[in-house]
């Protein structure tokens, strides 16, 4: 028989002692927090922490280590114990010649059938289920462990190193505070042990999720993070309150973040957003850099990947498509993102560039002109936008929602990429919203 019960905060906090558990009932009970629904913990063990601190070490010692010509030395081992441990691939590869012929997979086969991504000889004791929506919003189950989580936070040190910067936690601090501001997510307080037992809370910014509208700044403002991870929604929705918190830097993920709004918001917050590549499937990628995307860790390795499923050219723009295995329940091979980008190299450093979060859309001007979605993108740089929603309707109209509405000089702009005649429909787009599909077509799409 399963065993259906809760955990206990012992069994969530493995190495938390008596004072770390008095800290995490003093976040619960403020006075000023919000109306917590979910209750986690790292359940990092002894064993788990040593490991942490190893992948650490191992991250901060090395970078990526590929190049146009040749695959990281890893990549084939990492292959070979996939083939023969992993029932999926074992199932479709085994007879493949080079890496090369392996079938690239997708999130549908993740969707499909995540058990069996689960290596025959991995230990199912510490198994834990995520589930996401993704961006497309098709749900998706995602197994993982939990030492996973914790190993996020040496790379979120050096995604924040490559800023002169530290994560420091210890007792009685809050090192993360995660925002959101949606209709509704879970939202939690706990503590990392990685981190010395600091804080790591999650909170909504909708108003109904507390029980004053003003404990949001109280609350926060008593928090006091080292640093804030979100999305552009969430960090604009923040930086509209008049909170006092000045954190060392501002993590985005999830949603793309224009140039003008990450201006405004370090501006307002007096630190730097560092821009952070990652999906759940996969963790973190790449991190933004004057050049694009740069790959910053070790274990990872990226192709670009034509829709055929052949390697595109360097400066070729194609899906990312990944390659790793920090998730032992869950090691992917040429794993299709979703994302597009090319892929250049600026010295040793493999780098993302013409970045754009999904599939490329095409959108046809008024003279018959097929532009790629991402010409948009660029177009919209300037504008200090959260979020933005652009269709075209089947008789060429545009349908634009953003997240400030209006926004002054965007129809200009948006003509002189389409035509002076462009019919353009502006509207509001809704705030605490889901995650937004930034572009889509009723007209017959070609290829890019």
């Amino acid at each position: 028989m399963s065993d259906d019960r809760a955990l206990t905060d012992d069994e969530r906090f493995p190495l938390i002692d008596a004072a770390g558990r008095g800290w995490l009932d003093e976040l619960r009970q403020h006075p000023s927090a919000p109306r917590y629904n979910m209750t986690c913990g790292d359940r990092l063990t002894s064993a788990g922490h040593e490991r942490v601190r190893a992948y650490e070490r191992a991250i901060f010692a090395n970078d990526p280590s590929w190049s146009a010509l040749e695959m990281p030395s890893w990549v084939t081992a990492f292959t070979a114990r996939c083939l023969r441990d992993v029932p999926f691939y074992r199932r479709r590869g085994s007879t493949a010649g080079s890496f090369a012929e392996l079938p690239p997979i997708s999130r549908a086969d993740l969707q499909r059938e995540p058990w069996s991504f689960v290596p025959d000889s991995q230990p199912l004791d510490d198994m834990i289920n995520y589930w996401t929506s993704g961006a497309s919003g098709h749900s998706m189950d995602v197994l993982s462990h939990p030492d996973v989580a914790s190993m996020r936070l040496p790379i979120l040190r050096k995604a924040l190193a490559r800023h002169g910067l530290t994560l420091d936690g210890g007792a009685r601090r809050t090192a993360i505070v995660f925002v959101c501001s949606q209709s509704t997510t879970f939202t939690y307080a706990s503590l990392s042990s990685y981190l010395g037992g600091a804080a790591h809370v999650k909170v909504n910014l909708n108003p109904a999720e507390w029980r004053d509208a003003g404990d949001r700044v109280r609350f926060l403002d008593a928090l006091d993070p080292e640093i804030l991870t979100g999305d552009p929604m969430s960090f604009a929705d923040l930086a509209a309150l008049p909170v006092a918190i000045r954190p060392k830097a501002m993590i985005s993920t999830a949603v793309l973040l224009l140039p003008a709004t990450r201006e405004r918001l370090e501006q307002r917050f007096g630190c730097p957003v560092i821009d952070l590549y990652s999906t759940c499937e996969t963790g973190p990628i790449a991190v933004a850099s004057p050049r694009g995307f740069e790959a910053f860790l070790p274990d990872v390795y990226l192709e670009i990947l034509r829709p055929d499923g052949t390697v595109a050219s360097l400066g070729e723009r194609g899906e990312i498509t990944f390659t790793g295995g920090r998730n032992p329940f869950l090691p992917l091979l040429r794993y299709r993102t979703g994302d597009w980008a090319a892929l250049a190299f600026d010295g040793a450093a493999p780098v993302l560039v013409d970045f754009e979060g999904r599939r490329p859309v095409v959108l046809e001007a008024t003279d018959g002109r097929l532009l790629n979605n991402i010409d948009v993108t660029i177009a919209f740089r300037p504008f200090a936008l959260v979020q933005f929603t652009v269709h075209q309707n089947a008789d060429g109209s545009l349908l634009v929602r953003t997240l400030p509405h209006p926004v002054a000089g965007m129809d200009a702009v948006l003509r002189g990429l389409f035509g002076a005649d462009q019919k353009i429909v502006f509207e509001p787009l809704p705030d605490h919203g889901a995650k937004r599909v930034p572009y889509s077509s009723d007209r017959s799409a070609a290829k890019v």
